[in-house]
């Protein structure tokens, strides 16, 4: 003979316990997305404001030229990882708004092959919203074989609309700071 099992009935308050548990399960997947995408985010963020010095991209400078001198600083760093030397450009004074090119010089000191790429920020931070690269070796990997030394330009100006900012009006220098790391193999 067979047994057969019969289910309790549902009641009001395992609907409820159901009900909890979905909406405990969407939380979790609503927060497993936003954690996702919060480097994405954030990075649209800081492009979009210039928070944390984050510079501006651009092809030209359809906003000319002011007669307002700034001087541009430039300023690099070696993860200890990376067996480079990098030299930065000289600082160069021009107008605001005229576009400049700069080399920055990087060698490998290494017997071998290195991969290496930069990331930057612009100080003061509330002026990196400014700051607009046409053309950049930063975020870009870079390999450099033995003893090899290349030079990295760097196309930019400084939008004219910063001269439009009260809080930005003493400034008169900004320093734009690279630091290269060694990008591992698979990553």
């Amino acid at each position: 003979m067979a047994t057969t099992t019969t289910l309790p009935p549902v009641t009001p308050q395992m609907r409820r316990n159901q009900r909890v548990g979905f909406i405990c399960l969407a939380v979790v997947g609503a927060m497993v997305g936003v954690a996702y995408a919060a480097v994405p985010l954030y990075q649209m963020f800081c492009e979009a404001t210039g928070y944390g010095g984050t510079t501006q991209n651009a092809t030209d400078n359809p906003k000319g030229v002011i007669a307002r001198p700034m001087t541009v600083r430039f300023d690099s760093n070696v993860d200890g990882g990376l067996n480079w030397t990098v030299t930065p450009s000289k600082p160069i004074t021009d107008d605001i708004g005229k576009v400049d090119t700069v080399n920055f010089v990087a060698t490998n000191n290494s017997d071998h092959a290195v991969t290496g790429q930069a990331i930057f920020n612009v100080s003061p931070e509330r002026a990196g919203y400014y700051f607009n690269k046409i053309e950049c070796f930063c975020f870009t990997e870079q390999t450099l074989q033995p003893g090899e030394t290349v030079q990295m330009p760097i196309v930019f100006f400084v939008d004219p609309d910063l001269d439009k900012n009260a809080e930005l009006d003493t400034l008169k220098e900004l320093t734009l700071s690279y630091t290269f790391y060694p990008v591992k193999k698979g990553s």
